[in-house]
């Protein structure tokens, strides 16, 4: 498993935080609330290799933080919360220690009493959520056969998807994805997927991925594999990132060859002024909590039972309606998507605060 890279902590603005050693696992785990003022907040579980422990709490701190302006930005009646189990370099979890680690991770989850309500993420899966439940009943995305949504990379995969094509139309006129050169960082679950589709449907796709394993899929859809760091330089319409966060440095943003980034990973932006600095560069950005929340709002509505599963994915697939509106206002009012977004999802803030 490849670790993140380590970036500065983010400003401390969260409702409460819970930092344990796992006593069954020994492993660090951090469960952050940042904010409860729309409803239980509800963000995965992050199971990851860290240079330092301090970069996963930090990534928590980030991750949690981007939850609540997602579920804000999505119209949901939740807040934001993430849980991250970090690993050290080398460490490589057995069955028997992978399962402690979720045993203690529901241990966390349970001691917030119902204000946080995690499900998986990079690196866990609906059976470790599986585990998590026999701690605490505040977990969603529980495998289908014990009754549970299901996992969440399909209805991810589709918001990214119905953006992308918002993307397209805004930066060459039509949403059609025929023909249209998109570079793809990260074929994982959502990555994957949304490879899968635009290749069915005639994209010019360059990919890439940390493991090596996943050129076979590039392959199989008759992509062009580009090895890892050099994907920023190849000519595209759109670059998605659809791996870990921070990728999008200022040396990243210098040398990249896109008219437009749209992608599914969580918080690319290795600082927030490069919304700003892609802008000066004239490459469009749709910001990622918008794109990305096509698996939080399946789950928090299959959670809740609020409509059929027919109308739960209208609602993911109207995210795309919601991204032309964030354009449309940027551009009116000469600011950047990023902050059109953000003030999007802090209006229904402050609107929940109030009442």
């Amino acid at each position: 498993m490849m670790h993140t890279r380590s970036l500065p902590l983010p400003d401390f603005a969260h409702e409460r935080v819970e930092v344990i050693t796992g006593p069954r696992s020994g492993l660090f785990i951090a469960v952050a609330l940042h904010s409860s003022v729309l409803g239980s907040a509800l963000g995965g579980a992050r199971l990851w290799t860290y240079p330092h422990w301090s970069d996963a709490l930090g990534d928590a701190l980030r991750l949690s933080a981007a939850m609540t302006l997602k579920n804000a930005a999505a119209g949901l009646d939740a807040g934001g919360g993430k849980s991250v189990i970090g690993l050290s370099e080398g460490d490589v979890l057995d069955a028997d220690r992978r399962r402690d680690a979720f045993l203690d991770l529901g241990d966390a989850v349970e001691s917030l009493g119902g204000l946080y309500r995690t499900a998986e993420d990079v690196g866990s899966t609906m059976e470790d959520m599986l585990v998590v439940s026999e701690r605490t009943a505040h977990v969603v995305g529980l495998p289908d056969v014990v009754g549970g949504s299901g996992e969440p990379a399909g209805p991810t995969s589709l918001g990214v998807y119905e953006s992308l094509r918002t993307t397209l139309e805004r930066v060459t006129g039509s949403p059609e994805v025929a023909g249209r050169r998109i570079t793809i960082a990260g074929l994982g679950q959502v990555g994957g997927r949304l490879a899968t589709r635009l290749a069915g449907e005639g994209a010019v796709l360059t990919v890439t991925d940390v493991v090596p394993a996943r050129r076979a899929v590039a392959e199989s859809l008759g992509a062009t594999w580009v090895e890892p760091g050099s994907e920023y330089a190849v000519a595209a319409d759109v670059f998605v990132p659809a791996g870990i966060g921070g990728v999008l440095t200022d040396d990243v943003i210098d040398a990249l060859d896109a008219r437009a980034v749209c992608g599914p990973a969580n918080n690319p932006l290795a600082a927030r002024d490069g919304a700003a600095r892609l802008a000066e560069r004239g490459i469009l950005y749709a910001p990622d909590f918008v794109v990305n929340a096509g698996g939080v709002i399946y789950l928090d509505l299959e959670a809740k039972q609020i409509g059929s599963h027919e109308e739960i994915m209208s609602k993911v697939s109207s995210i795309g309606q919601t991204l032309t509106r964030i354009f449309d206002e940027a551009e009116r009012d000469g600011t950047t998507p990023l902050v059109a977004a953000e003030a999007l999802a802090e209006q229904r803030l402050r609107e929940g605060a109030r009442a």
